[in-house]
């Protein structure tokens, strides 16, 4: 535009006709900083009503995005009008839209410009608002926009004033000498669509110099949203930035890596560096001690054991569904039916895994019961149903989106109940199309393969034929996992990728124990596995013919053997495989999987119950109850904690609830006539904690006017470990829980995917912590136990015992062995083991110093 016709443009109106019908939101509230801070622009957003859009005003059609979510028109006048429908929706990469436009067509106002599929843009993007915006508002004097409720083509949504003005050089030729950056590949997945440009056309802005990203002989002015887009940059693409101007050079060196960086889009990962820079050196990854061997494939430890046999792949069922349907009530009839169809074999399968296990895995199930009536599953299945869609096409893309939803969260716990919602959304959707479950046949001795296991996957396995299984989801907290090690079956999470291009039939070694899986194994490694698997058999059938022997090492150390429990079956199990008591019972699950908490009667029944099995000479140290905002209770008001596992859980919430912990402590003191009970406290870090906790427990006793107990402390927290002789004036006992403290001690998550690995018990920095935990305690004639994971872990058993642990609280599966590993050592020997342990720098060197003999 010449600087004459722009002076004569000053003053002029344009009216803008509304290009959906809808109500309008001001564009400052939009979810979306880059249209709420106005960087594209300044204009309105729409909540459409309509899936048409149309033409504001005649002009000519400059840039339609390939995905086909967004065009922009330039007027008579020279406004260049971007209409974007819906927010992250580039991320469709084209489909649900279908143009009836091209680049370079002259529209007149009201033709259509992009029809959408509403439905499935509003399931599948951030929002459906629609943005129309003035993108060079260096034209615009004034700019007032309307507000309500509009109609498409009919009512007028922005008038905009022109100012008028000259326009930027169309070339760097004529401004000076000129700078341009390294070449830069582009970051963004979807290359740079509005957002992206948005955020680089405000950064150049901040300079007087002329920029202009560069795309082989094509360029576009880096001020300007609108070209920036036009040049359609996607990924991969290479650009240099070109500048002239008395601070070109900072400006190419910053907004370069501003570009490399991906211009502050969520999930974009750094483009590389200048090829001036060694490119390999900075992609190699950290070095790790991870086997080299391309015939081991290396996982999360999932659930122990050992397993020899060939790989099946596991492949979902595929259900084909119709998209639209005519009588909308029918279809919410079928998907209402479906549901508690659902809900009734849900409840079929919670009582199978009952019948099997504890309460705990059955707690899976009610889980997925509760997803079945989550109410926003159902809104937004009934508003597509509202729409015309069928009930089974509803479901399905209901269910589909918020698991992805869900798969993203940076919480990996969250993440992970993303395939809880899947295996729930695929029982509504069979039942709703009629489709018959196709029973899995599996070949005798199968390691099973597969992306995901669902619950209800590991629900009807066949364990006559299916030895273990290996994923390349899930991790150590996942549900399925913690089905495997109930159901004692060898798994492995997390896998690497490669297991997925595994042929059926081929021979592997499955140790769920170390996360490994043993590709083309010969004859002679499997033979020597069958062999190793034999022995254990053997060892495990001579374990439990002396299993009510005492623990009692080679040169007279006795350890008591007692067992980690939920409920009155694991009592009645743990006495009869040799249990010398009950060194830890969980008493969330009391707690758990019911609309009120238990009364004090109640539990005062069930402590006694478990006392009476016990008998008089088996002690059993009763946890308070540990939930917070990682285990949460239904019927308590928690308030959502970023990190909860720092946050109030454990002793914490008691103090909180302490009508909770009061009743809890009253049934405890009541309890405890029926035989040797004593009480122990979670989550204390601070010596105030327990004497607060202390105080509470007192004033019950004094009410009921009953005698003392014992009490202990949980040291799961590194602070309780450092403080040991001072916590020790104060109590009876300790019970180190060496899970958490261990993720505390390590800063990492004994969840995580990846990181769980590298979460190990043997950690020399844990066991200095055992060791000022146990020395501290011996200063005032206490005794200290472990209920954690090590140990029942057989590398850590002579250790801990070193170190002068009295108590290991195990599973109760393995008492007779942990007994039986007690009597064949001897206490000099474990001190001296101990000594070393600790003085080395890694739970690796640990582990190869002291392997396990078989």
């Amino acid at each position: 535009m010449s600087t004459q016709l722009a002076s004569a443009l000053a003053g002029v109106e344009v009216r803008l006709m509304a290009p959906l019908s809808g109500r309008l939101t001001p564009i400052e509230a939009v979810p979306d900083p880059v249209f709420a801070q106005k960087m594209v622009g300044d204009g309105v957003s729409i909540d459409p009503i309509n899936p048409v859009l149309l033409a504001p005003c005649e002009g000519r059609v400059i840039q339609l995005h390939p995905a086909h979510h967004a065009v922009t028109l330039k007027t008579v006048e020279g406004l260049e009008i971007l209409l974007h429908i819906g927010l992250d929706t580039v991320m469709l990469r084209g489909k649900g839209f279908t143009p009836r436009i091209k680049q370079g067509d002259a529209v007149e106002a009201g033709d259509v410009l992009i029809e959408f599929d509403a439905d499935f843009v509003a399931l599948n993007a951030k929002s459906l608002l629609t943005q129309m915006v003035i993108t060079n508002l260096d034209q615009v004097a004034n700019l007032l926009p309307n507000t309500g409720n509009v109609t498409a083509g009919q009512d007028t949504v922005l008038e905009v004033t022109l100012k008028g003005g000259a326009d930027q050089p169309t070339s760097l030729t004529a401004v000076g000498e000129t700078v341009i950056s390294e070449p830069i590949e582009i970051p963004n997945p979807a290359g740079l669509h509005a957002r992206p440009a948005a955020v680089l056309a405000n950064l150049a802005k901040k300079y007087s110099s002329t920029l202009y990203l560069q795309r082989g002989e094509e360029q576009a002015n880096a001020k300007s949203v609108v070209a920036l887009m036009g040049l359609q940059v996607v990924y991969g693409d290479t650009v240099v930035l070109a500048a002239a101007g008395p601070d070109a050079k900072a400006a190419v060196t910053d907004l370069a890596v501003a570009v490399r960086n991906g211009l502050g889009e969520k999930g974009t990962p750094p483009a590389a560096a200048p090829a001036s820079i060694a490119q390999s050196a900075l992609q190699a990854p950290p070095p790790r001690p991870r086997s080299a061997d391309p015939n081991l494939i290396l996982g999360v430890a999932a659930s122990p054991g050992l397993a020899v046999g060939n790989t099946y792949r596991v492949r979902q069922q595929t259900i084909q569904v119709t998209e639209t349907a005519v009588d909308p009530e029918h279809e919410r009839r079928q998907l209402e039916a479906a549901i508690a169809q659902a809900s009734l074999e849900v409840e079929s399968l919670r009582a199978k895994v009952h019948g099997h296990g504890d309460p705990g895995e059955a707690a899976i199930f009610a889980a997925h019961q509760e997803l079945l009536d989550d109410p926003e599953l159902l809104h937004i299945a009934a508003s597509a149903i509202n729409k015309g869609k069928s009930a089974a096409f509803a479901w399905q893309q209901t269910f589909r989106t918020q698991a992805a939803q869900l798969a993203k969260l940076d919480n990996d716990l969250l993440a992970q109940r993303a395939n809880d919602l899947r295996d729930v959304g695929q029982r509504v959707l069979r039942i709703l199309t009629g489709v018959e479950i196709t029973a899995p046949t599996y070949p005798d001795n199968t390691i099973l393969i597969a992306e995901d296991l669902t619950p209800s996957d590991m629900a009807n396995l066949d364990r006559a034929k299916v030895l273990g299984f290996c994923t390349l989801a899930g991790g150590a907290t996942s549900h399925v996992a913690i089905l495997a090690r109930s159901m004692g079956i060898p798994a492995i999470a997390g896998a690497e990728p490669q297991i997925l291009d595994l042929a059926d039939g081929a021979p592997v070694i499955l140790d769920g124990g170390k996360g490994t899986l043993r590709l083309n194994a010969t004859p002679e490694e499997i033979g020597l596995a069958k062999s190793r698997i034999k022995r254990q058999q053997a060892k495990q059938a001579a374990d439990f013919q002396s299993a009510h022997q005492a623990a009692v090492t080679l040169d007279g150390y006795r350890v008591e053997v007692v067992a980690n429990i939920s409920n009155l079956s694991d009592v009645k199990d743990a006495v009869s495989l040799g249990g010398e008591g009950v060194g830890l019972l969980r008493s969330e699950f009391l707690f758990m999987n019911r609309p009120v908490a238990p009364s004090e009667d109640e539990q005062t029944a069930i402590y006694k119950s478990m006392l009476e099995v016990l008998g008089p000479n088996r002690p059993m140290i009763v946890r308070t109850l540990d939930v917070g905002g990682d285990k949460p209770l239904p019927y308590l008001s928690m308030p959502h904690e970023e990190n909860p596992f720092l946050g109030e859980r454990g002793i914490r919430l008691g103090f909180d609830q302490p009508e909770l912990l009061r009743t809890q402590l009253r049934a405890i003191l009541r309890a405890s006539s029926a035989g040797e009970l004593r009480v122990m406290f979670p989550m204390i870090g601070r010596l105030e904690e327990l004497r607060m906790a202390k105080s509470m427990l007192e004033e019950e006793r004094q009410k009921l006017n009953l005698a003392p107990i014992e009490v202990g402390i949980m040291i799961e927290i590194p602070a309780a470990a450092v403080m040991a002789e001072q916590f020790a004036k104060d109590v009876d006992f300790f019970s180190i829980g060496t899970n958490d403290l261990t993720q505390y001690t390590l800063a990492m998550d004994r969840g995580h995917p990846k990181l769980a690995p590298y979460v190990d018990g043997l950690n020399p920095a844990v066991l200095r912590l055992i060791n000022l935990a146990v020395q501290g305690a011996g200063r005032y004639g206490k005794w200290v136990g472990v209920c954690g994971g090590i140990a029942s872990d057989p590398q850590a058993i002579p250790i801990l015992i070193g170190l002068g642990v009295k108590e290991l609280s195990v599973s109760v599966a393995v008492i007779p062995s942990v007994k039986a590993q007690v009597r064949s050592l001897s206490l000099a020997e474990c001190q001296k083991m101990a000594g070393q342990a600790i003085a080395l720098e890694t739970a690796a060197e640990v582990r190869d110093s002291y392997p396990v003999e078989e």
